[in-house]
């Protein structure tokens, strides 16, 4: 059977601050530089959602991507977008708004609506030079 990766890019800005509130000012300072600023700063984060299977010989597709723009939308833009992480976003109350954690919050959002057939990967680009990518692998 062959396999096709089919992906949708995205976009949203958000404001986050990376600290650790069991840790005191200096170690917050040293790990996170800054990136710790009390007033928060902001990215515009660009994402790739990719989702991969084999090609449905009814239709043509692996998946429909009106549908996956719809899903990305709903789940993701809508809950994160122009939105301060850490105040706004029930998620990270209680978990730091990393690049990484974000994108596994995106992948936990996504997964339950897309097949079980399918393979879901989350690509998060913080910056242009920066990104992390996330496909629900566990150690």
């Amino acid at each position: 059977m062959k396999l096709v990766t089919v992906s949708r890019h995205a976009h949203f800005n958000a404001a986050h601050r990376l600290h650790n509130p069991a840790w005191n000012s200096e170690q917050n300072e040293k790990v996170f530089g800054l990136c710790n600023n009390e007033y928060f700063h902001g990215h515009n984060y660009e994402l790739i959602v990719s989702v991969t299977g084999p090609v449905d010989p009814d239709t043509g597709y692996v998946m429909d991507m009106k549908e996956l723009t719809e899903l990305i939308k709903k789940h993701v833009e809508a809950r994160l977008d122009h939105k301060n992480l850490n105040l706004q976003v029930e998620e990270f109350k209680n978990l730091i708004p990393s690049a990484e954690n974000i994108a596994i919050v995106i992948y936990d959002w996504l997964r339950p609506h897309i097949s079980p057939n399918l393979k879901l990967k989350i690509t998060l680009y913080e910056t242009p030079r920066n990104y992390v990518e996330y496909s629900g692998e566990e150690a």
